[in-house]
């Protein structure tokens, strides 16, 4: 009577194949190669912000492979969504290049409140969603 028990074996009902480790079955999961990205801010805010507050979506994310992709798209959108708002409140403003030279101070200020301004609607538009 021959009791080894076989080196693999496939579950019918998930597809899911296991390979023998002693006497124990172990799943054989693998995760997709993804690709590699550098995140910027926005990114990184994202994904502190999908780990925190949106547990379920990172998870399925991670495991479907499409964290990366999602993340890129986020921080791409954000960073072309905060100079299209910048440049709109900067035409709106009383900003002129002159100040540049003539009242430095006023204009890096300005500019500063335009920014932080700019980045809060992304942030509650894209990051914090």
């Amino acid at each position: 009577m021959n009791n080894e028990l076989p080196k693999t074996k496939i579950d019918e009902k998930t597809g899911i194949e296991y390979h023998l480790e002693g006497d124990y079955y172990i799943p054989n999961l693998t995760m997709q190669k993804q690709e590699k990205i550098t995140l910027n801010k926005y990114g990184r805010m994202r994904l502190n912000y999908l780990k925190e507050h949106k547990k379920a979506d990172y998870s399925i994310m991670l495991l479907d492979g499409t964290l990366n992709t999602h993340l890129k798209e986020i921080q791409e959108q954000a960073t072309s969504r905060v100079e299209q708002i910048i440049k709109q409140l900067k035409d709106n403003s009383d900003l002129t290049e002159e100040m540049k030279n003539t009242d430095m101070l006023y204009w890096v200020g300005t500019m500063n409140a335009i920014k932080n301004q700019a980045e809060e609607i992304v942030f509650n538009e894209l990051i914090y969603v």
